[in-house]
């Protein structure tokens, strides 16, 4: 988007917008690439492939569940929880929660997730499904954690978490295809090197204006899986994707999940 990577006869309209926005865009085909939840994407296998680049996965940044009061996963079966969207990954991970622990999933309302810890302390909703860099704040707003859903997941799978992806078209072509990941890798592997240079717009355009929860947001998210999901990050999308399909969250799909 900013001329540092040469990316030859390729033009990007940005489009900035929450995740749960573009999940819905995604459904739409609107998008031909879109940073898209995991849970999103498993409906999305026939007309849309994932990269291998520029994905969100990890250990010890999966959603949290926060309340005002201090009360059990159980407790919160007949109880409100906001959660930032039906089709994020978080929704996902805690329907697939619920259902391992063979307990009735609570009643959800859907917020944009810069919402959510608003609206819990405040006592609209019994409990609040967080992700980004609200993990960082909570505490703040006189919140507590129920669980961490993405060390649930760890101990379950012994497999890192997978959050976001970003997807292609399939109508694109493996030529095309091809040469986009090559560039978002590109692109990533300069950000890393020049650390400094992206501050001014990432300050920009964050829903938090800290510097220290901007550094630690980044930290957290964009690690080596950002560069290639490598084996394991492939392992745990799949894991992931047939955890949700045998629990009859997602449809089965016969196409793989790349190009």
């Amino acid at each position: 988007m900013h001329g540092r990577i040469r990316a030859d006869d390729l033009f990007f309209n940005e489009v900035l917008l929450d995740v749960e926005t573009l999940n819905q865009k995604a459904t739409k085909a609107e998008l031909d690439i879109s940073k898209i939840s995991y849970h999103a994407f498993g409906h999305l296998r026939k007309d849309y492939c994932l990269l291998r680049s520029g994905g969100a996965l990890g250990r010890g940044c999966g959603p949290i569940v926060i309340t005002r009061e201090k009360l059990s996963m159980d407790e919160l079966t007949s109880k409100k929880i906001a959660i930032p969207g039906m089709l994020t990954t978080a929704s996902l991970l805690l329907q697939l929660y619920y259902i391992s622990e063979c307990l009735d999933p609570p009643d959800f309302i859907v917020l944009p997730f810069d919402q959510i810890m608003d609206c819990v302390a405040q006592g609209r909703a019994d409990a609040g499904l967080i992700i980004h860099e609200s993990r960082f704040t909570y505490p703040s707003y006189g919140l507590q954690q129920a669980i961490d859903l993405g060390n649930w997941w760890e101990k379950e799978t012994n497999l890192p978490i997978p959050l976001g992806g970003i997807i292609a078209r399939r109508s694109l072509g493996i030529e095309l295809i091809t040469h986009i990941e090559t560039s978002i890798r590109q692109s990533i592997e300069y950000a890393f090197q020049n650390r400094s240079e992206p501050e001014t717009y990432i300050k920009n355009h964050s829903q938090e204006l800290s510097n220290e929860v901007i550094r630690q947001h980044i930290e957290l998210y964009v690690n080596n899986f950002s560069l290639d999901i490598g084996d394991e990050g492939e392992r745990a999308v799949r894991e992931f994707l047939r955890r949700a399909e045998l629990a009859g969250i997602l449809p089965e799909s016969e196409e793989d999940i790349f190009i």
